[in-house]
């Protein structure tokens, strides 16, 4: 007898990227790839994972693309409400507790995306914040998201926590992060499919933020 044929449909799709927030003394670098695949389809090679909420704020998300968007449309919405009705902007912190809160009011049907929120604080000092799919988050050094993720978190433990070392060595100036996440990119786009094509880094810092974009591999 032939099976029974039994039709399957998700709601959820997952669009591939990996994004990595590290937070200096008084600074933060955002990296991210800009290619957008599903399965071994490539839709564009110039998508962009980062988007800038406010003068010291950004926020990379991989996952779902178009959750990704509707999450950010509605954030950016909120902190404009809150600019009207305080007349400033919302620090890094105030931000940080209002994507938690938006991502577990929707806990029951999620954004499926997972976040990496960066700023600079009220005090002047690099902050990093990582999500789930609904909310919980913790504030750490540095973090990733995505679907390279493992590979990048495994050299970052290895060159800015240096836990498989011995000795002593001053921390990295910003210029060696931001080349640190240039290579981070680069090694992860050479072993996951979904990780290429192009990078861009964001760097904020009490001037505000800055951005480069350079070249992955784009195969």
């Amino acid at each position: 007898m032939q099976a029974p044929i039994e039709h399957k449909w998700s709601p959820y799709a997952d669009n591939g990227g990996t994004c990595l927030g590290v937070s200096g003394e008084d600074y933060v670098v955002v990296a991210a790839d800009t290619r957008l695949s599903s399965g071994y389809r490539i839709h564009t090679r110039n998508c962009s994972k980062v988007t800038q909420l406010t003068d010291k704020c950004v926020i990379a998300s991989c996952g779902m693309k178009s959750d990704a968007i509707t999450l950010h449309k509605h954030l950016k919405a909120k902190i404009v409400m809150y600019e009207h009705q305080h007349r400033k902007q919302p620090s890094v912190t105030a931000i940080a507790q209002m994507l938690s809160t938006t991502l577990y009011y929707k806990r029951f049907f999620p954004y499926y995306t997972f976040n990496v929120l960066c700023g600079v604080d009220h005090e002047g000092k690099g902050a990093t914040y990582h999500y789930d799919a609904i909310g919980s988050f913790e504030r750490c050094p540095y973090t990733t998201s995505g679907s390279g993720s493992k590979l990048v978190m495994s050299v970052l433990d290895a060159q800015i926590d240096r836990e498989n070392q011995t000795h002593d060595a001053p921390p990295l100036s910003k210029q060696e992060i931001v080349e640190l996440c240039k290579d981070c990119l680069s090694s992860v786009g050479e072993r996951d499919i979904f990780t290429g094509d192009g990078g861009e880094i964001f760097i904020i810092d009490a001037g505000g933020v800055s951005k480069i974009n350079f070249e992955l591999k784009k195969d």
